[in-house]
């Protein structure tokens, strides 16, 4: 190895800055001329943008592949700097925070060496870093570009065969739960790659991005086919159904998304603003059978420009996200009438029994907007195992430690509602109701139509028939009115909805969590 000369430094510091040199992007221009060419970043340009400036601190930084008995040291040194994985810890939102609550890791495959494919010393490395994470609790940012397993490193052979009893996965699913675990994709990731990207809690994509268990050679490999790797998991496929939360453009707005998302879990901010609430008051039409749009009127609830939206493309009458009120952070989730009138079908109550799941995890409020005429019925539903998968939201519902805000905004009805309030309306720490709200166990006309049935069709005229059905119905209305609901105690109050915010608040200082439950172990499931 011809060393560098300088005589102003000793010979083993000269060594270390020339071998550390080859991590550097200036030492590979080619690299990076090809990852601009691509329109994406290099490994180390993603790092230095989402850590606070100066906060990084490498570990493995030294790595090489474990491929010495084929290649010069030199030759490795140049072409698999830190063997493909870069990984360090540093502060994220540090000025918003301070640097103890807003310590991050990060973890990011190279794409630039040997495709981010997982090598002998980056296993290690990962490996290390993993059981870091879990000690010391730091929320990890995961860079997950690259093509799983690499079978090159011809010198793990005397000690790997397999590879299948490696820790990496498991100490990855086990932090589920215990820290922030959030993932980025840009380009291609598959098999191995696509595994640690699974089991993160958030996974932000780019347009570019395919994602797949299996890559082309695997696919090819059983007999499946040849595919190009653009066909395999494009973003537009995986965010319709579900695998991906978060679209964006490219690197630059992952990365932005990322330190948002995490700034959720870091803490309360102290400057906010919010929309005049009198808002509040119109955005629900007067006829009660016009849809809205609710995305509105999260907005409005929140301080401004603060709602994150996660899987916008999925369950599509359910929408879910992080937001903030007065600074603190709560998740929400919200009945969308503009699709399917917002009746939950299986996709639906996933999405929400995902959000309770994140916020009980890591310990943020969760605000239920609720407008549903309920659960999805029918033949086709059940095919769809509608049973087990809107139960979830009974079962995540009750398992809950964290403060629970239930809010009316018009339709309550059935099972359904009551599983958007935590499995009961006497399950939240509070259940309000704007006056547009209106209740039932079923949705009123059906309930006419049903429990009335002999009585209506005892009337021979038809126009005496449905003058009476639509004298049930309004007298229906009138029982299941938000106002007479509360007289019954059976919801907490009706409020004006300038005041939600206010009750939001209010509920969140009085609600304590329930956090000496020795027995409650989260996670995150990975669906």
């Amino acid at each position: 190895m011809n060393l560098p000369v300088n005589e102003n430094i000793r010979p083993e510091l000269s060594e270390l800055l020339y071998r550390l040199s080859f991590g550097s992007d200036k030492k590979r221009p080619h690299a990076v001329e090809s990852r601009h060419r691509k329109n994406q970043r290099t490994a180390r340009e993603n790092i230095e943008d989402l850590l606070d400036a100066d906060s990084f601190i490498e570990y493995g930084a030294l790595n090489i592949a474990a491929q010495r008995s084929r290649k010069p040291v030199e030759e490795l040194m140049a072409t698999t700097p830190a063997d493909g994985l870069i990984a360090g810890i540093g502060t994220v939102n540090a000025a918003d925070f301070g640097d103890t609550v807003s310590r991050c890791m990060v973890l990011s495959y190279d794409y630039t060496v040997l495709a981010g494919t997982q090598g002998y010393f980056n296993h290690k490395k990962m490996d290390r870093m993993l059981k870091l994470a879990s000690d010391q609790e730091i929320p990890l940012i995961f860079f997950a570009e690259g093509g799983g397993g690499r079978p090159g490193d011809i010198d793990a052979e005397g000690v790997m065969i397999t590879g299948l009893d490696l820790s990496t996965f498991g100490l990855f699913g086990s932090l589920s739960g215990k820290i922030p675990l959030v993932g980025i994709v840009s380009g291609f990731c598959f098999a191995g790659n696509a595994a640690l990207l699974g089991c993160c809690d958030v996974i932000i994509a780019a347009q570019n991005s395919n994602i797949g268990m299996g890559g082309p050679v695997m696919i090819e490999g059983g007999g499946l086919g040849k595919f190009a790797p653009e066909e395999i998991g494009p973003a537009h496929v995986q965010s319709q159904n579900g695998v991906i939360d978060i679209v964006v453009k490219d690197e630059a707005e992952a990365v932005a998304a990322s330190r948002q998302y995490l700034s959720y879990f870091q803490g309360e901010i102290n400057h906010w603003e919010a929309e005049d609430q009198i808002l509040l008051r119109d955005l629900i039409p007067e006829n009660r059978r016009r849809t809205y749009d609710v995305r509105r009127i999260i907005e409005v609830l929140a301080d401004t420009g603060s709602f994150l939206e996660l899987k916008p493309m999925f369950g599509l009458a359910m929408i879910t996200g992080l937001l903030r009120i007065e600074g603190k952070p709560f998740g929400v989730m919200a009945n969308n009438c503009q699709y399917m009138g917002g009746t939950i079908e299986a996709d639906d109550a996933d999405k929400a029994s995902r959000l309770m799941q994140l916020c009980n995890a890591h310990g943020l409020p969760v605000i239920s907007l609720i407008d549903t005429p309920g659960f999805m019925v029918g033949p086709e539903i059940e095919q769809q195992a509608q049973v087990r998968h809107v139960c979830r939201m009974f079962i995540n519902g009750s398992h809950l430690i964290v403060p629970f805000f239930s809010i009316v905004l018009r339709r309550a009805y059935g099972l359904g509602s009551m599983a958007m309030a935590r499995g009961g309306f006497h399950e939240s720490f509070f259940t309000a109701s704007w006056p547009t709200g209106e209740f039932g166990p079923m949705g009123l006309e059906g309930a006419v139509k049903v429990g009335f049935k002999r009585e209506l069709e005892a009337i021979a005229d038809p126009l005496e028939r449905e003058a009476h059905y639509h004298k049930l119905v309004a007298r229906l209305y009138e029982r299941g009115k938000a106002i007479n609901i509360a007289s019954h105690m059976e919801i907490d109050s009706v409020i004006d909805p300038v005041d939600t915010r206010k009750w939001i608040m209010q509920g969140r200082k009085s609600a304590l969590p329930k956090v000496n439950r020795p027995e409650f172990k989260p996670f995150v499931d990975s669906w």
